[in-house]
């Protein structure tokens, strides 16, 4: 049933698709006024607790922050997407105001419709840059850095290469660049597949990232898939496409190509092989590791969706607002989540339900510490251990956090430096899962 029973869908994904976002919101909308949806408040992700067994139960600080908004068009803006005006979220809302809680519940459970404006902002923040050209590049923003600006060169230190490649294939063909060390000496080497957000480029995920400078360090390949602009305007991966979330079809099909051919051509140990990323990207990644399972080891999802949350750019919107029925995986997928629980362009019931899809049924039980990372951002990560003891799923929320990159540099865009690091922390689950 299409979320939205009012609205031409496939237009709305025709206009998208070209960039005429202003046209979808307006197409969006109004079908959304006429159906009496609008009007619903703005919808906050929840932050789930867990039970957890010997936890620290001192609580840390919670990190201030201010949560960057859009507000609708209107005429103070002459008709163009504006910033808000942002809320300290280190007061919390109303409900919680003075108690220095984060909320445990979503303000709108999941699958309830957002109304028009939220939808509107939702996506507009999901596609970032495109809607806001006179904020790209934007150096940081209460600790968010970038909106989608073009990134600065991204530095390569003697005897390294960052190269681009084109890759063609029966589903078509995509760039993408690749990044050998200088200390990779030719021995059987990890692969990790970084696939960025949308209105990114490789240059700019690489840069935001850091993940090269982790491959130096460790000894790694760095694969970073670009989207095209001739199939998706904004640059984002088409997860809430139907024909783009099966095996070897559409997208999922070019960055297993992709993979396939630097593991080929590389020498790369085929038993640690990794994919990873952020927001669209992220949603990608989960979709390449339940439809790859024999490809890759283990998948890292930063501010992601599971595979099957969407199948039109309707159900997209309530998907990225309030989360999204899936069905279980058919085999547990080894996955590392990342999510700020202050996203509200994700919300961040997404990243549970990317983790239980990844469970498929397996009976774990949940241990959860709290800390603080070094640049005074608290966070809550949660280790799922089976009963035979393996740990193949983890999960850390990062408190006061919106949508960005925990622990990324600001060189890069959608990044929150201060946050813990998310580019070593999935590397050290990807290494330990992979044996």
């Amino acid at each position: 049933m299409n979320a939205f029973p009012n609205v031409d869908m496939q237009e709305v994904t025709r206009l998208t698709r070209k960039g005429k976002l202003k046209e979808a919101m307006r197409l969006l909308g109004g079908g959304l006024m006429g159906s009496g949806m609008a009007g619903g408040s703005e919808a906050a992700g929840s932050d789930t607790k867990v039970q957890a067994a010997a936890t620290d139960t001192a609580t840390p600080t919670r990190h201030k922050t201010t949560i960057l908004d859009l507000a609708n068009p209107g005429s103070k803006s002459g008709g163009a997407w504006s910033l808000g005006a942002g809320r300290d979220e280190a007061r919390g809302d109303a409900a919680d105001a003075g108690s220095g809680a984060h909320p445990t519940t979503p303000r709108r459970q999941p699958g309830q419709l957002p109304d028009a404006a939220s939808a509107s902002n939702s996506w507009s923040r999901f596609v970032g840059g495109s809607v806001l050209p006179d904020l790209k590049g934007l150096p940081d923003f209460a600790g968010l850095s970038g909106l989608g600006g073009t990134a600065r060169a991204v530095a390569v230190p003697d005897g390294a290469r960052f190269d681009t490649h084109d890759f063609e294939g029966p589903s078509g063909s995509r760039r993408y660049k690749l990044y050998i060390p200088a200390t990779h000496n030719g021995q059987p080497a990890p692969l990790v597949v970084m696939l960025h957000g949308c209105t990114q480029s490789p240059d700019d995920f690489a840069a935001g990232t850091r993940m090269n400078a982790l491959a130096e360090e460790f000894g790694f390949l760095v694969a970073y898939p670009e989207q095209s602009q001739r199939a998706n305007a904004q640059k984002c991966w088409n997860w809430f496409e139907a024909g783009d979330q099966r095996r070897d079809s559409g997208e999922p099909a070019l960055i297993a190509g992709i993979t396939r051919e630097i593991v080929a051509a590389h020498g790369v140990d085929p038993a640690r092989v990794f994919v990873a990323g952020l927001s669209a990207g992220g949603a990608a990644a989960a979709i390449m590791g339940q439809r790859y399972p024999e490809l890759y080891a283990a998948v890292g999802v930063h501010s992601g969706l599971a595979c099957g949350a969407a199948r039109d750019m309707g159900s997209a919107f309530a998907a990225m607002r309030g989360g999204a029925p899936v069905k279980a995986g058919e085999r547990v997928v080894p996955t590392i989540v990342f999510h700020g629980d202050r996203d509200t362009t994700v919300a961040p019931v997404n990243g549970d339900h990317v983790l239980e899809q990844a469970r498929a049924g397996a009976s774990a039980r949940a241990v959860a510490t709290e800390g603080v990372s070094a640049g005074g951002v608290a966070y809550t990560r949660t280790v799922h251990r089976e009963t035979d003891g393996r740990e193949r799923l983890e999960s850390w929320r990062i408190h006061g956090a919106g949508h960005a990159w925990s622990g990324g540099s600001a060189d890069g865009s959608y990044t929150l430096p201060g946050g813990p690091d998310a580019s070593r922390e999935m590397l050290r689950f990807f290494l330990a899962t992979a044996g």
